[in-house]
């Protein structure tokens, strides 16, 4: 009974343990909720996105010796346990969470960065604060299936002198006889957007843990309640 005593108690103390801070660049997952445009300390508007901190629980801490690697791995969006299979339940037994929509590593350089992490625990912001330059990562809003016009710019055809349903068209794609055919990576009509894009040192304006919100200056790839993952700018 003792032994079952305390190794329950240990089990909650690991799913109650105090957020952690990710070290080298760090990383945290938010939800993009919108834009909108605050006063600088100059008195100028600045436009900023705000973005959504929600819990970022760890799942599983890898190590090198293990894993071949070192990274800590993020569940982010609870699941319902009717939703989740019973491979991803055992595998997120440790989170105390039975699921999670999205599944995400941060690597880090060695397994020391590692310490004081175990799965269940809080990843927090306190890495930022208002000033700091960040690299986010997000996926971009999809078009659908676009012409060039819309897709690279082309200017399109003649709009006089009979040029009759013909005005957005691509024009020629190929060459003579020689070579004959179509070259790889011909800018032609296709899938336009939903893709994962990274954009460079982005200023934090501000940061707020108690309310769980973050304003980036600019803008930031991706809709509204797309998936965001800001990290320490690389260049900075």
């Amino acid at each position: 009974m003792e032994n079952e005593t305390q190794t329950a108690t240990a089990d909650q103390n690991t799913n109650t343990a105090s957020t952690q801070v990710l070290g080298g660049r760090g990383g945290i997952i938010g939800v993009k909720a919108g834009m909108t445009q605050v006063y600088g300390e100059d008195g100028n508007v600045l436009p900023v996105t705000v973005v959504e901190l929600k819990p970022n629980t760890i799942t599983q801490v890898k190590r090198a010796d293990k894993h071949g690697y070192s990274a800590v791995q993020i569940g982010f969006l609870p699941k319902k346990s009717s939703r989740v299979n019973k491979a991803l339940t055992g595998h997120y037994k440790k989170s105390g969470q039975p699921g999670f929509y999205h599944t995400q590593e941060f690597r880090v350089d060695a397994d020391k960065a590692l310490e004081g992490f175990a799965e269940g625990q809080k990843l927090s912001a306190e890495f930022l604060k208002a000033g700091d330059l960040v690299d986010v990562t997000a996926v971009s809003k999809g078009k659908g299936f676009q012409g060039v016009m819309k897709r690279y710019h082309f200017a399109g055809g003649h709009k006089t002198h009979g040029a009759s349903v013909s005005h957005r068209q691509i024009g020629s794609i190929g060459n003579r006889a020689d070579p004959g055919k179509v070259f790889k990576g011909k800018k032609m009509p296709g899938h336009m957007g939903h893709k994962k894009i990274s954009i460079q040192n982005i200023q934090v304006v501000k940061i707020d843990l108690e309310q769980g919100f973050i304003l980036l200056n600019g803008s930031v790839p991706g809709p509204k309640s797309g998936l965001v993952t800001i990290r320490k700018a690389i260049k900075a």
